[in-house]
């Protein structure tokens, strides 16, 4: 059953739209608008593009200006300047103005703020793909869980279908009983039938409110707001006629988690490169200029001003090694790095692989519970006839009844089970992060 891969990245893109579902449809964009998780993924992604901006603006100079006021008074005995004392006339008390500039510019010479930007830019990447990954995760969440509501709901039917017949086997067995026709142990075998599948009852209500309490808060919302909406019965979204099983390896490359994993190697070999830097001198120009006076009526005259520029090196030169260990601690962080990308891309194949293998053995599995299920309601139509006719005994309708319900019960859950496997293949290729340009709209990005 593979597709052509004409239409797979098609396919995969919107891969929800394959199953014809309108309530899936629904809660997948909700969700998209509206998901606490994404919202936490899309600030991580502003907070780098800040953090970006803050590290990129090192390469520039620094500008900053000032003006000060400030009422000064002088000692009386004022010290030597040289061997002779400061004139008696100078004043005691004035007021000091001053305003101007000043810049500073470290050179990159060696190139340690190019590669933290470098670094910061490649981090910036690396949020954005957590982005999309936790998207592509919130798309199979939300599909999974309303799959496995549409499910239990499926089973719940069938479970009730086989409590009313099994409720009218049991009157059928008491009139019989009551008629001298049979014994007492077929009504008590036939009431324990009925209260093992009434039992399955509030198991299958809990799952159900469970997958729909999920849905809810997948949706940030109270985990109770969508039981209304659900109550109603509807069938479980079918696997679609075609699907991407024969799609090329490379499309593994569309998988935001590998992609993150990347740019997180490539932010941690840029940091080599800024714990090098410090191995060698910094060059840097300093400079101010300004007017300085003790009047505001010749502040700003040609006499006021003042300014000073100049290189500075500074290079340290004995640090004790913690440089050196510094690049150390930078390259082990690279090859861990490098080992969780490799890691990353060999989990992905994996997935990809397994998810391929599980949706085609459950193929399989649900065409023989399908001939199962015949077989079964063959059986129980013969046994009740033989029965009734006093050619068989009750212990062959008990087993066929509960082999029907049995069969049915897995055959409900094989359905489920060849969706929520086409959920998790679709999930495995990366399929829905496209939804990104939605989400951006949505939050204004």
């Amino acid at each position: 059953m593979a597709g052509g891969e004409t239409n797979s990245s098609a396919s995969v893109a919107m891969w929800w739209n394959n199953f014809n579902d309108p309530e899936l449809n629904s809660l997948i964009e909700r969700a998209v608008k509206s998901n606490l998780d994404l919202m936490i993924a899309a600030a991580r992604v502003r907070e780098a593009r800040a953090q970006y901006r803050v590290t990129s603006a090192d390469l520039w100079p620094t500008v900053g200006t000032s003006a000060s006021y400030e009422r000064q008074r002088q000692s009386k005995n004022q010290p030597i300047i040289g061997a002779f004392p400061l004139p008696k006339s100078l004043p005691f008390e004035n007021n000091v103005y001053q305003a101007g500039f000043d810049a500073s510019w470290e050179i990159d010479v060696f190139g340690g703020t190019r590669r933290a930007t470098e670094a910061a830019r490649a981090e910036v990447a690396g949020a954005e793909f957590g982005r999309r990954d936790t998207l592509v995760t919130l798309l199979g969440e939300v599909a999974r869980n309303y799959v496995e509501a549409r499910g239990y709901q499926r089973q719940l039917t069938i479970a009730r279908q086989n409590i009313k017949a099994q409720e009218e086997a049991l009157d059928i067995t008491q009139n019989r009983f009551t008629n001298g026709l049979t014994s007492n142990l077929d009504v008590q075998q036939a009431a324990t039938l009925l209260a093992t599948t009434r039992a399955e009852i509030p198991t299958l209500e809990t799952s159900l409110q469970t997958s729909i309490h999920r849905l809810g808060v997948l949706l940030a919302q109270p985990p109770g707001a969508l039981l209304t909406e659900l109550s109603a019965i509807q069938p479980i979204p079918a696997a679609p006629p075609e699907v991407p099983v024969g799609l090329p390896s490379d499309l593994l490359l569309r998988r935001p988690d590998v992609q993150r994993a990347e740019r997180e190697l490539a932010a941690a070999t840029a940091q080599i490169g800024v714990a090098k830097a410090d191995l060698f001198p910094k060059f840097s120009l300093t400079g101010a200029a300004g007017f300085q006076s003790v009047s505001v009526s010749d502040w700003f005259t040609s006499g006021s001003k003042f300014w000073s520029l100049g290189p500075t090196v500074q290079w340290n030169v004995f640090d004790a090694g913690r440089i050196r260990a510094n690049v150390k601690v930078k390259n082990a962080r690279q090859e861990q790095a490098l080992a969780s990308y490799e890691k990353t891309v060999l989990a992905s194949f994996e997935d990809v692989e397994n998810a391929l293998v599980a949706y085609a053995k459950e193929q399989v599995r649900r065409r023989s519970l399908e001939d199962a299920v015949k077989s079964s309601q063959e059986s129980l139509r013969l046994a009740n006839q033989l029965y009734s006719n006093g050619l068989a005994n009750f212990i062959n309708v008990l087993d066929a009844e509960r082999s029907l319900y049995q069969a049915q019960d897995q055959l409900v859950q094989s359905d489920r089970t060849v969706s929520t496997n086409l959920i998790s293949l679709y999930k495995a290729l990366g399929g829905g992060w496209e939804m990104e340009s939605r989400l951006a709209d949505a939050r204004g990005n």
